[in-house]
C-alpha cells in the first residue's frame, strides 16, 4: 500500500490543541521567570533576537511552504510538480517515489549553501549591528556577546535541517509534529529555567533553545525516513534535481518575496524602533507583540493543521471541501481573537503585577488598537493560504508594497513626528488597511462562493 496523505480528523486537530496549549503553556511558564530575573533591557536584547531569528527564517525565500506543499502533491499521487497550478489527479493515485526522491535531494542542496550564507551574513553584517545596539546595554555585555555567538550557531543549524519541517508538515504528520514540538519545549524549558537561577541570563535562553532543536530535528528525521520509506527511495532513481527546483522556484520566490513584505510589516518595528526608542520601549512593545503571537497562534491552529488538506483539496479540485476548511479556519480565527483580546485586556497588567514583572504591556488603548490589527493580518494570511494552495502567488507584489510603506511609515512616524509607541503600532496597521486586509479575503469568497 502506497503512502499517501495522513488523514486529518477530529483527533489531529485536538492533538494540534493540546500541543500548541502545551508550546504556549511552556512560554507562559518561562515568561515570567525571563521578565523577573531580567532587566527591561536585557528583555529588549530578547526581543531583538527573536526579531533577527525571524528575519533568517527569510532567508529561505520561499522554499520552505513551498517544499511542503510540492511534498503534499507527491503524496497525493501527482506525477509532475509545476511552476504554476497543479497537476490534478485522483484518490487512487500511487506516490512517485522517484519525484520524491529527487525533490528531497533538490532540498538538501539548497538548504546547505543557504546556510552557509546566513552564517557569512551574520557573522559580519549582524555582528556589526549587535555591536551599536550593545553600546546601549547596560548590562552584562560578555554575557551579551556568549548569547550572540550561540544564536548564530542555533540559526544556521535551524536553517541547514529547515527542509525537515516541510516534510512532516507535506505528508501531513500533525499529532507526531505536535508530540515532538511538545518534547522539544519541554526540554527547552527545563533548561532554560535552570540557567537562568544558575546566573547565565540571556545566555541561558539561548542555549536552551540550541539543545531543543537539536533534539526536534534528530526525532523529526526518524519519523519521517521509515524503514518502508527508505527501501522504497532506495530502489527507485531521483528525478533531476535542478527540475524540480526550476519548477518550484519561481512560486518560492513570490512567497519569498510576500514574506519579506510581511517582515517589513509586522517585524521591523523592533529593528528600527531600537535605532530611535529606549531598549526599554522597545522591550515594552516586544513583550506585547511576544503575547500577541502566541494569541495568533492559537487562532490559527485550525488552518496551520489543515494546511496538508488545502494542498489535497486543490490536487483533487475539491470546491466544497475548501469551503467547510475556510468557515472552519476563520471561524475559529475570529473567536479565539475575542475571547483572548478580552481576556487580556481584563487580566493582563494584573498577570505581569502577579510575577512581579520588571516590564509592563502597552496601556489599553494601544493593545485594543493592536489587537484589531492583528485579527485584520492573520485573517487575510488564512485567505492568501488558501489562494497559496492553488500554487499561485499573487500577493507577493502587494505585500512588499505594503513593507515598504510600513517601513516608510516608521521613519515618519518615529522621527520627525516622534511619535514613540504609537508609531509602532499604527505603521504596520495603516500599511495593510491600505489594501491586503480586505482583497484576499474578497478573493477566496467570490471564489468559493461566487459573490
Amino acid at each position: 500500500m502506497a503512502e499517501k496523505v495522513e488523514h486529518i480528523g477530529k483527533r489531529e486537530i485536538a492533538w494540534s490543541y493540546v500541543g500548541t496549549a502545551f508550546m504556549i503553556g511552556a512560554g507562559v511558564i518561562l515568561l515570567p521567570f525571563i521578565l523577573k530575573k531580567m532587566t527591561d533591557e536585557a528583555v529588549g536584547i530578547w526581543n531583538i533576537f527573536q526579531t533577527i531569528t525571524f528575519l533568517v527564517l527569510l532567508l529561505d525565500f520561499g522554499f520552505r511552504p513551498s517544499f511542503a506543499r510540492n511534498i503534499s502533491y507527491i503524496f497525493s499521487g501527482v506525477k509532475t510538480l509545476q511552476k504554476e497550478g497543479v497537476a490534478h489527479t485522483d484518490a487512487d493515485a500511487e506516490v512517485d517515489y522517484g519525484l520524491l526522491k529527487g525533490t528531497l535531494v533538490a532540498m538538501r542542496r539548497f538548504y546547505r549553501w543557504i546556510s552557509l550564507s546566513v552564517f557569512a551574513l551574520l557573522a559580519t553584517g549582524g555582528t556589526a549591528y549587535f555591536y551599536y545596539i550593545l553600546q546601549k546595554y547596560s548590562g552584562d555585555r560578555l554575557d551579551a556577546l556568549i548569547a550572540w555567538i550561540l544564536l548564530i550557531a542555533i540559526n544556521c543549524y535551524n536553517l541547514y535541517t529547515l527542509y525537515y519541517d516541510a516534510l512532516l508538515t507535506g505528508k501531513g504528520y500533525v499529532k507526531r509534529t505536535m508530540q515532538i514540538n511538545m518534547l522539544g519545549q519541554t526540554v527547552y524549558l527545563g533548561l532554560a529555567i535552570g540557567l537562568i537561577y544558575a546566573g547565565l541570563g540571556l545566555t541561558a535562553i539561548v542555549a536552551s533553545q540550541l539543545a531543543a532543536t537539536v533534539i526536534r530535528r534528530v526525532l523529526t528525521y526518524k519519523v519521517f525516513f521509515t524503514k518502508e520509506l527508505k527501501a522504497r527511495l532506495k530502489d527507485v532513481e531521483p528525478q533531476e534535481p535542478k527540475q524540480i527546483l526550476s519548477a518550484i522556484t519561481p512560486n518560492a520566490v513570490k512567497i519569498g518575496l510576500t514574506q519579506l513584505g510581511g517582515f517589513m510589516v509586522n517585524k521591523s518595528a523592533i529593528l528600527i524602533g531600537s535605532a530611535f526608542l529606549s531598549l526599554k520601549e522597545v522591550a515594552c512593545y516586544g513583550i506585547t507583540m511576544q503575547v500577541m503571537d502566541i494569541l495568533a497562534r492559537c487562532a490559527t491552529v485550525f488552518y496551520q493543521s489543515y494546511l496538508p488538506k488545502l494542498a489535497q483539496c486543490r490536487a483533487e479540485n475539491d470546491l466544497n471541501g475548501l469551503r467547510r476548511y475556510y468557515l472552519l479556519c476563520t471561524g475559529s480565527l475570529l473567536a479565539v481573537y475575542l475571547v483572548g483580546g478580552v481576556a487580556w485586556i481584563l487580566l493582563g497588567e494584573w498577570a505581569l503585577q502577579l510575577i512581579e514583572s520588571q516590564t509592563h504591556f502597552v496601556p489599553v488603548s494601544m493593545l485594543c488598537v493592536m489587537l484589531l490589527i492583528s485579527t485584520l493580518e492573520h485573517n487575510h494570511a488564512v485567505s492568501a493560504g488558501f489562494i497559496m494552495a492553488d500554487n499561485k502567488i499573487p500577493f507577493f507584489i502587494p505585500s512588499l508594497v505594503s513593507g515598504a510603506a510600513t517601513v516608510l511609515l516608521l521613519w515618519v512616524f518615529l522621527s520627525p513626528l516622534q511619535m514613540g509607541i504609537w508609531g509602532l503600532i499604527l505603521a504596520p496597521g495603516i500599511a495593510q488597511l491600505a489594501y491586503q486586509n480586505w482583497k484576499w479575503p474578497s478573493v477566496v469568497i467570490k471564489e468559493l462562493w461566487g459573490k
